[in-house]
């Protein structure tokens, strides 16, 4: 009954609010928002239009945001103008009779006038295809050849293009992601955005329960070979979820929505892993269907740890020194279905069904010693364990979409249903000081995640340089945990339930109800003001589930309001600067909420915490972007406050097992700056990169002496990359990336560099045109094995912990393509559903350091 309450909520205060525009009750059309200066809004008007589409002259796609000016003939001065939307398009209404010229500009071209267009009264008169020219001096000037084909940056985003980047081919996202500004990751898969973990990612602009499970294991089932760019937006507008206090990073795949068939088959082969992949298009007049599949490999995935923990119990100095060493396999598929049908001129619908499946293996051997001075001097033991990480991830979409004459005016549906499956186990061999198994333990945890989403959205122009947007969104997410202990005696005996540890389960429901308003003005000083805000109420219904009666977990409703706002200002010379506020909320993840009591060492165990609240972020972020003859470069400096953060809590007991659980004591703060820049030489040599650094101030706020901690320093990153294009299809890329050391809240971790190279040639047909390519690439080839420490320390315990990579790589790569395409009817903008939700633990979030074998 909740779930029909709130979906009405939405859907009444959404449709209350799409209606026309106060002071034009019939809904006419009004023109689109003018250039600065050209239109007078005092000016007569008429009835008279001219419309028409914007295409590059070489590519034939539209061109987007040009300046379009309308040039009276008698004094050749603009008395009006537009610009072109994302299709390319254009329209000039309500134009008095009359002899004109169209003039169109944009960087990076030649500019266009057409000729003469009469006006008359009533006249409609459609200027079809209008291409534009690249200018090629002009290119070379302000470095779109090239280095921008890598690295953008848009009006509210930036992109990073990883399908022009062929050291990506053959490897996974994580890799692509350690190239993006701004981005850190760590040898595990984390991402960081400016020194936080609280990102969300969504694929296509979509979220999936795959990435709600571990944003880690997520990037490692989306092949690089699929990636056609990044973006990461830094601060969302009031249309985006609230979720992602750090940000959001979008993944957009390869897709093809031209006409024709194409086949497209990617495979790759090397000392770590393979992979194959075929993917079809197919498009005929108003229908597009797409199929594809990948699956990928990882083996000979080696790794070790050394571990040593001191533990304080009154008065009682316990040490444990632990060595392990670890190897990891992973098989992945990713499945895919789309569809897509334009029902009419101005509305269409589209739909897509996406299977992901994982199946890990890790195994390790784990040696433990406890010295002199402990509660069991010089005992050794040693376990041997393995553990199974097995997903598969069911997302489902269908959306659908409605334009109106009026230019930017669109009303959209949009639905979406996704589950994520696993088991996630682990059975451990225990030994004595001899080679004999004493005994083994098992832990057995079933969980899914559940998604059912329904977002309606609606925005139109009030004015000619005014836009309003609004809309509701429901979410309704079911979480299930389902865990068993087990113990047995010897190496044959049954596995009897462990009395120490009763088998319980966690069942989480939460339903979320949003809605928003956002108002975007341009003014004739090249000002534009976009503000907003969204409300998101929160209702969950949790208890435990065991062979006792249910547990009920008391955790009231909550209300959040996120305002934000965004300034931008263009300058002479190319230059913009832009400032921006928000306010974001995170909530857990399966990872903090999940009691299930991981004891894959259990020198280290972790639990999560179902009883969490969101955290809180207020950001702040200043930035600007100028050419320098042929060099391009952006700074940006922020400021991130965070409140009721999620910690990591750890206490010791008397036998010197560390246990880490999570609470909302926590509060960080952030300061930094970004810089990164592209420059082209000799216009077939690139060489671009970027720093980041911020000040980190780290505290839980805990009022007990022995849990309390804080931590403050300065963490900075670097990359760099290069792109040489040679004679006759050959190329060259070159990427390096280097992390200093990190602070967390009790310790610090050490470093880490991570470098590729790789060379590609081109395949073409008789008629010159690219057909595929063969390519090869190495990762890390000069370092065998990449060693990190980990520093932690409390008044309770101490712990030194060195993590070994062995991330050593080369493969060669091969893709081809069957078929072709055309562009013969150009295709509307597709929506669809963002999550921007929840806290994702990933690997670094529910993991104490220490190395144990990780198990989420």
């Amino acid at each position: 009954m909740k779930k029909f309450i709130l979906f009405g909520i939405i859907l009444c205060s959404t449709l209350s609010f799409a209606q026309p525009p106060a002071g034009n009750p019939q809904g006419g059309a009004r023109p689109a928002p003018v250039i600065p200066g050209t239109a007078n809004p005092d000016a007569p008007r008429g009835n008279g239009k001219i419309s028409g589409v914007l295409i590059d002259s070489t590519t034939s796609k539209p061109v987007e945001f040009a300046t379009i000016a309308l040039l009276s003939v008698q004094t050749g001065k603009p008395i009006d103008g537009t610009t072109s939307d994302e299709k390319g398009k254009f329209s000039l209404t309500k134009l008095v009779p009359g002899e004109y010229r169209l003039q169109v500009s944009f960087l990076g071209y030649k500019n266009k006038e057409t000729g003469k267009l009469k006006i008359e009264r009533g006249s409609d008169i459609n200027v079809g295809n209008v291409a534009l020219a690249p200018d090629v001096k002009t290119l070379q000037e302000v470095n779109v050849v090239g280095q921008t084909q890598i690295v953008e940056e848009k009006v509210d985003r930036l992109v990073y293009n990883a399908e022009k980047d062929i050291t990506n081919k053959g490897g996974d996202a994580s890799e692509v992601m350690r190239k993006v500004p701004m981005l850190s990751v760590d040898l595990d898969g984390n991402v960081t955005l400016r020194g936080s973990s609280n990102v969300r990612v969504l694929i296509n602009n979509k979220p999936s329960t795959i990435v709600a499970a571990s944003v880690a294991d997520a990037l490692k089932q989306i092949p690089a070979d699929m990636i056609k760019s990044v973006e990461v937006i830094t601060s969302p507008s009031a249309k985006y979820d609230a979720e992602g206090s750090a940000g959001i990073i979008n993944i957009i795949t390869k897709k093809n929505t031209l006409q024709g068939l194409t086949l497209n088959m990617d495979a790759g082969v090397g000392n770590r892993g393979s992979n194959l992949g075929l993917n079809g298009n197919y498009r005929a007049g108003k229908m597009g269907f797409s199929l594809g599949g990948f699956g990928r490999a990882n083996y000979n995935i080696k790794g070790g740890f050394e571990n040593t923990q001191r533990s304080f119990f009154d008065g009682v100095t316990t040490e444990t020194r632990q060595v392990a060493d670890t190897k990891n396999q992973f098989v992945f598929g990713n499945y895919q279905l789309g569809f897509d049908y334009d029902i009419a001129k101005n509305q269409s619908i589209t739909a897509s069904l996406r299977y992901g499946a994982q199946n890990g293996k890790t195994s390790q051997n784990l040696a433990t010693v406890f010295f002199p001075g402990g509660i069991i001097p010089g005992q050794t033991s040693r376990r041997d364990v393995d553990i199974k990480n097995l997903s598969g991830t069911v997302d489902l979409n269908v959306d659908y979409t409605k334009t109106f004459k009026k230019p930017q005016q669109e009303f959209s549906i949009l639905t979406q249903f996704s589950r994520n499956n696993r088991t996630n186990d682990y059975e451990a061999d225990l030994f004595g000081s001899s080679s004999d198994i004493t005994g083994r333990d098992r832990n057995d945890n079933l969980s899914y995640n559940q998604e059912s989403t329904i977002q309606i959205d609606y925005q139109t122009p009030v004015k000619a340089n005014q836009l309003v947007e609004f809309g509701g969104k429901g979410i309704f997410r079911q979480v299930d945990s389902d865990y068993k202990y087990f113990i047995s005696t010897g190496p044959t005996g049954e596995y009897t339930q462990n009395p120490t540890r009763p088998n319980n389960g966690l069942d989480y429901d939460q339903n979320v109800a949003a809605t928003y308003f956002s108002y975007t003005y341009t003014s004739k000083t090249k000002y534009t003001i976009k503000a907003g805000a969204r409300y998101e109420y929160t209702m969950i219904n949790a208890n435990f589930r065991s062979e006792l009666p249910g547990q009920s977990i008391d955790i009231p409703s909550y209300g959040n309001l996120v305002p934000s706002i965004n300034i931008s200002k263009s300058l002479k010379g190319g230059k913009t600067v832009k400032l921006a506020y928000n306010r974001r909320l995170q909530r857990p993840g399966i990872q903090f909420l999940n009691p299930n009591i991981n004891a894959a060492n259990p020198q280290n165990i972790t639990f999560g915490n179902p009883y969490l609240e969101p955290e809180l972020t207020d950001n702040i972020e200043l930035s600007t972007s100028a050419y320098i003859k042929k060099t391009y470069l952006n700074f940006s400096f922020f400021a991130r406050r965070t409140d009721n953060s999620i910690e990591n809590v750890r206490t010791t007991s008397p036998d010197g097992v560390i246990t880490t659980t999570y609470q909302n004591i926590g509060h960080k703060e952030n300061y930094g700056a970004n810089v990164f820049g592209n420059i082209s030489l000799f216009s077939k040599w690139q060489i671009g990169g970027g720093a980041d650094a911020y000040y980190s101030y780290i505290t839980n706020n805990s009022p007990t002496p022995s849990l309390n901690a804080s931590n403050s320093g300065v963490v900075v990153t670097g990359r760099m990359f290069t792109s040489l294009s040679l004679k006759k299809g050959w190329g060259v890329q070159g990427f390096g990336f280097v992390q200093g050391r990190s602070v967390q809240l009790q310790g610090y971790q050490t470093g880490f560099a991570f470098y590729s190279l790789g060379i590609k040639k081109d395949i073409k047909d008789d008629k010159g045109q690219t057909k595929g390519s063969l390519g090869l690439a190495g990762e890390n080839f000069l370092t065998n094995p990449f060693k990190m420490r980990t520093e932690l320390s409390s008044p309770t315990f101490q712990q030194s912990n060195i993590n070994y990579f062995y991330n050593r790589g080369i493969r060669l790569t091969f893709s081809y393509r069957i078929g072709k395409m055309s562009f013969d009817q150009p295709q509307r903008r597709k929506k669809s559903v963002n999550n921007d939700d929840v806290k994702d633990g990933g690997d670094g979030g529910g993991q104490p350091a220490g190395g144990a074998a990780k198990q989420k």
